[in-house]
């Protein structure tokens, strides 16, 4: 085992150092990539599935894929937090598949939380609706092309490491990003009754 790394200079160390420190069985180690990553992993679950049970079993999956074999994770192909979601993504598809593609989309956390006061209750019921719509859009996507979108454009992640977590090219990830956006802005419109 390696000798005690304080919490903080533990926090600097790269991910092909934690993950042979994991490896090792430094339980200090697997503590530090889960308090660096798992918020990312689970708000990445949690954006695909809109399920919050879900998105927590599929973040646990991760960590312990990790934790019992940190060798499957090769920093040379990408960060840590890529290999983590992309093995939360494998749980959630394994989890939709089981019940037939009908996932519960019902539990997701409440956006209005921590609104202001301030902010009228119409304005509140207004912007209430509005994230409803967007988020039943979102939802109503089939999967790859609601995968594609929650990767980019929420989880703003690079383009070529969206698609190694989808296990995907390059070119095939944007198409399904640009059909995404397209079928998100012509539902959206047509909500609206606006014109596309």
């Amino acid at each position: 085992m390696m000798p005690f790394v304080p919490w903080k200079a533990a926090a600097r160390l790269d991910d092909a150092t934690l993950a042979r420190r994991v490896a090792d069985g430094d339980r200090e180690a697997l503590a530090l990539a889960y308090a660096r990553e798992s918020g990312p992993v689970y708000r990445y679950a949690l954006a695909l599935c809109g399920n919050a049970s879900w998105a927590a079993d599929a973040t646990q999956d991760a960590f312990i894929a990790f934790a019992s074999r940190p060798g499957g994770y090769d920093a040379a192909r990408g960060p840590l937090g890529a290999w983590l979601a992309g093995v939360a993504r494998h749980a959630l598809l394994a989890q939709w598949r089981a019940s037939d593609g009908h996932a519960s989309l019902g539990d997701a956390d409440d956006p209005l939380d921590g609104t202001p006061f301030e902010v009228s209750i119409d304005a509140l019921l207004v912007r209430r609706q509005d994230l409803d719509a967007l988020w039943d859009a979102i939802r109503a996507l089939p999967w790859p092309f609601r995968e594609a979108l929650v990767l980019v454009d929420l989880q703003e992640r690079p383009y070529n490491e969206a698609a190694a977590i989808a296990g995907i090219a390059l070119n095939t990830l944007r198409s399904r990003l640009h059909r995404a956006r397209a079928r998100l802005a012509a539902t959206l419109n047509g909500a609206r009754g606006d014109s596309p």
